[in-house]
């Protein structure tokens, strides 16, 4: 039965994100940079260890896509007054508009997965799947932390 809702899950990450991937292909970002640039608007200087952790990615991934956010001038860094080896992040203006189209496929990608459901049976997804996310989490710290899971 679990494998069968992660198949679910996963099949619906992964059509979403398949659409995405296709209909941003044209602002130039490559697979999965949307994210990280609707975050860093979301987050105005956030540094780039919090926002791998947002994404439940690893530091060297996380450090790849920013770079390339910065040479596409998508997103600035700045030097922190106190500790000169920490960077903030910042979206550019063209960063911003960039960003504000994703976040109205976002809305728009929402309304469509989630049409034929009450306001009732969402909130109730959201609940659980917020459970779900926490229980995920848990584990990719555990396993990005070197720990073993006994299966």
């Amino acid at each position: 039965m679990k494998e069968d809702i992660l198949h679910q899950i996963g099949s619906i990450s992964r059509a979403l994100d398949s659409i995405a991937n296709i209909e941003f292909k044209e602002m130039d970002l490559s697979r999965g940079q949307y994210l990280y640039l609707v975050r860093i608007k979301q987050n105005p200087g956030i540094i780039s260890d919090h926002l791998a952790q947002i994404l439940n990615v690893d530091r060297t991934s996380a450090f790849r896509s920013i770079s390339k956010l910065e040479k596409q001038n998508l997103i600035t860094k700045q030097k922190d007054d106190e500790n000169k080896k920490i960077r903030h992040l910042y979206t550019t203006q063209l960063g911003e508009q960039l960003a504000k189209k994703i976040e109205a496929e976002n809305a728009y990608s929402n309304q469509k997965v989630l049409s034929g459901l009450n306001k009732s049976q969402i909130q109730q997804l959201k609940e659980i799947l917020a459970t779900v996310e926490k229980n995920a989490k848990t584990e990719w710290q555990l396993v990005k932390n070197g720990g073993k899971r006994e299966y």
